[in-house]
């Protein structure tokens, strides 16, 4: 069975909407997901932070995992998709897979009516990261574009944000502790997509938890990262770059005794 296209008549359909109604009432790729995706018609803040999301996701330059993967496949004279498949092969847990497990936790947290600090606390206690909370290189001296995008966007539009509002508040307790246990851009991307399937009024929320449940969030980061790959892929080809081979002195060779 299938729920999302159909393809018989004269014009296809997602959802039921015509594609050329699509064009012509420019929804753009924010509204095309929510078609497929969601199967229904998004208002367009909606729509527009779905877009939003894939422009701060598609790339983090060429030395994240998934990235580096593609290039190296493509060096080796692998064909797009090849090349393309490596990349998005890295992504989970520890690379992209962020996302949806702060949703998880920070919604988890505040359904359970926990405060701010007894949530930090608690994962401190249980010994375990707050997904979505730090970040290696940005901080609040030094903070990160994508994020303030996103705030921005979040505040402005959004009808409500209860859980994005409690994140931050999560933040200023962590960041007195260290200066780089910010948001970062997963985690905001990941609390601010709770409020917005919660709060748009659109889903039930037995159909906003399911849809966090299956891993939307982690569809987003896929999809805007797949960009990024295609772009490296392509920079490789064009620049005619040679087979990879990792440098000697950046490798610790550690022989059994």
């Amino acid at each position: 069975m299938t729920s999302i296209t159909d393809e018989r008549g004269d014009e296809l359909m997602y959802s039921g909407v015509r594609i050329s109604e699509i064009v012509e009432q420019n929804r753009g790729i924010g509204g095309v997901l929510g078609l497929l995706w969601f199967q229904r018609e998004l208002p367009d803040y909606f729509c527009k932070f779905l877009e939003l999301c894939l422009i701060v996701t598609a790339d983090h330059g060429p030395a994240v995992s998934g990235a580096h993967n593609t290039i190296v496949a493509a060096r080796a004279g692998k064909d797009l998709v090849s090349s393309l498949a490596s990349g998005l092969l890295t992504i989970g847990p520890r690379f992209g897979g962020a996302l949806n497990a702060a949703a998880e936790q920070f919604s988890a947290a505040f359904d359970s009516n926990k405060s701010p600090k007894d949530f930090v606390v608690d994962m401190k206690k249980k010994n375990e990261y707050i997904m979505g909370i730090g970040h290696r290189v940005k901080s609040l001296e030094n903070p990160d574009a994508r994020v303030k995008i996103v705030k921005d966007f979040v505040r402005t539009q959004f009808p409500r944000c209860p859980l994005f509002e409690f994140a931050l508040e999560v933040e200023k307790i962590t960041t007195a502790k260290r200066s780089n246990l910010i948001l970062n851009v997963d985690g905001a991307i990941a609390v601010a997509f709770v409020d917005l399937l919660r709060e748009s009024g659109l889903f039930s929320r037995e159909e906003a938890d399911r849809y966090i449940n299956m891993g939307i969030l982690n569809a987003v980061f896929v999809l805007g990262r797949t960009a990024g790959f295609i772009g490296h892929y392509v920079d490789q080809c064009r620049l005619d770059q040679g087979l990879y081979r990792h440098p000697w002195d950046d490798i610790n060779y550690i022989m059994p005794h």
